[in-house]
């Protein structure tokens, strides 16, 4: 059981993230992959993922082996980028603690001695992984992980209204009760309880698509806490209603080129594309730049707005791609 304990300035504090983020949606879908839990739901999502997971993403199982992630892995961001680099912000005790709890027992691999130490080696590596995790896992589906979140701050922000914010948590977690200032969640089959005290911080709600098993809990000192939140329909976004996204365009372009040139539906400025596909400003403007080199999108400016359109060419691409998996999946 979690217990969560308000004062009468949390009630007041508690908020919902506007936007996901990519860096803890990857670490749920990955925390995902690595369990058997509802293996009915999951199986195929999971047997697919694991068959294209890149040797470069090996080293993320050796940092998680079992249990919690370290505590400096435990990021928000609106872009992989700035989760990456707050990552790479961390004090270099607090990795060395996080270290240092996962492996109190066993050998550590040389990288994550590496890791330890500080090297700037170890830390391209972890870069690196995190990448090649985003790319395919989440790449793929990120836009439609948008579309859900929009959906449940949009259903969250009615409950508020219409019903207050007592009735709304509880809702979130069926089973679970506000009394006296406590939200109390029950965890099927998790022993113990959790007191997770708010003292005045708030508490930042995220909906999380990519995890089932309770909440998740992110409580920093002096940082609201912030509480992720099994939601969407109860399984795993998949692309295209669950066929291949586009694999043959995927391995020309790469997964977030790809995610760009498909969020292009309408014309996008390049801060939309970025929150859309989950990147810096700078990157989005980066690739935007090279999908237009090679004819597949359009950029006009009026003033001070440059607004992103995709070509004819980019369509025709995106159609074929779509039509050659339906052709496979009838064959």
């Amino acid at each position: 059981m979690v217990r969560i304990h308000f004062t009468a300035d949390d009630f007041a504090r508690v908020r919902f993230a506007p936007r996901p983020s990519p860096v803890p949606e990857l670490h749920a879908a990955l925390m995902m992959l690595g369990t058997r839990h509802e293996e009915l739901f999951f199986g195929r999502w999971r047997s697919r993922l694991l068959r294209r997971l890149p040797s470069a993403v090996e080293p993320l199982a050796d940092l998680v082996p079992d249990g919690p992630a370290p505590a400096f892995l435990d990021v928000l961001g609106d872009t992989l980028d700035e989760g990456v680099a707050l990552i790479r912000a961390a004090r270099p005790e607090l990795v060395r603690a996080g270290i240092q709890q996962v492996y109190a027992r066993r050998p550590a691999p040389p990288w994550i001695r590496a890791l330890h130490g500080g090297t700037a080696d170890a830390w391209r590596t972890l870069d690196r992984a995190q990448r090649a995790a985003y790319e395919t896992v989440l790449a793929p589906v990120w836009p439609l992980v948008q579309d859900l979140h929009r959906t449940e701050f949009t259903r969250h922000a009615l409950a508020v209204a219409e019903h207050g914010i007592g009735a709304t948590l509880t809702d979130l977690a069926p089973g679970s009760r506000l009394r006296d200032g406590v939200w109390e969640w029950p965890l099927t089959g998790v022993p113990g309880v959790r007191e997770v005290r708010l003292g005045g911080r708030g508490l930042l709600l995220r909906p999380t698509f990519h995890w089932r098993r309770g909440p998740l809990v992110q409580n920093l000192p002096d940082r609201p806490v912030v509480l992720a939140y099994p939601a969407g329909r109860g399984l795993p976004p998949l692309p295209d209603g669950g066929g291949p996204p586009d694999e043959p365009l995927a391995a020309v372009f790469g997964r977030t080129r790809l995610a760009l040139l498909r969020s292009l539906d309408e014309a996008r400025t390049t801060t939309g594309l970025a929150r859309r596909i989950g990147v810096s400003n700078a990157t989005a403007s980066a690739y935007a730049s090279a999908l237009r080199a090679a004819g597949l999108l359009t950029t006009t400016r009026t003033g001070r707005s440059v607004h992103h359109t995709r070509t004819p060419l980019a369509d025709l691409l995106l159609t074929g791609a779509r039509r050659g998996d339906a052709k496979g999946e009838r064959s």
